[in-house]
């Protein structure tokens, strides 16, 4: 499976699958997102996951199975903010888990859900999101071949709330599960 960081929460998988694309403006220091696919999906309508409009739909196979977990975006069950959808994606035995806004620690079904991943793309800036000790608590629990953190700020671009990454690597490193973090750059 080929995936593809576009910036933010915003992943392409295969050319073919678009999530969380963002809106134009929506995220600061990100340049406006142009990009094509068979399909897009959003793990809920905040702009900075929601911008269907900026993705081109071009025919093709759908090659991905896709099923959907309802979880929050906040601690409070969706009160603070609003719900949030979790995405399982498998194509061809791989499996891989966007856990989009999540803002609480999975319950039983929804961990069983998102355990073995082959992928898991987790937040880790906190704020409006879980945080990077809650995020290293998932991965433990989780139990993924590969760990790809989104949802953070970096010096280019981000929300100014959120933290960078470099905290949920340190911490990656201190629990022993750095080798399983992959560090993506935005194409």
């Amino acid at each position: 499976m080929k995936i593809e960081y576009l910036g933010h929460s915003c992943f392409r998988l295969d050319e073919e699958l678009v999530i969380d694309p963002y809106k134009d403006g929506s995220v600061p220091g990100l340049a406006p997102l142009r990009t094509t696919g068979v399909k897009a999906i959003c793990s809920h309508g905040h702009a900075d996951h929601s911008g269907i409009e900026c993705v081109t739909i071009v025919p093709g196979k759908f090659n991905f199975e896709i099923e959907e977990v309802p979880s929050w975006h906040d601690d409070a069950k969706g009160t603070l903010r609003v719900s949030n959808t979790i995405f399982v994606i498998t194509k061809n035995g791989e499996k891989l888990v966007h856990l989009g806004d999540l803002g609480h620690f999975p319950d039983e079904g929804q961990l069983t859900k998102i355990s073995k991943a082959d992928y898991l793309l987790i937040p880790v800036g906190g704020h409006y999101t879980i945080d990077a000790r809650t995020a290293i608590d998932i991965c433990l629990a989780a139990q993924p071949k590969h760990i790809i953190p989104m949802h953070y700020r970096t010096l280019e671009y981000g929300y100014p709330e959120l933290a960078e990454v470099d905290e949920f690597l340190k911490l990656a490193k201190e629990v022993g599960i750095d080798d399983k973090v992959e560090k993506l750059n935005k194409i």
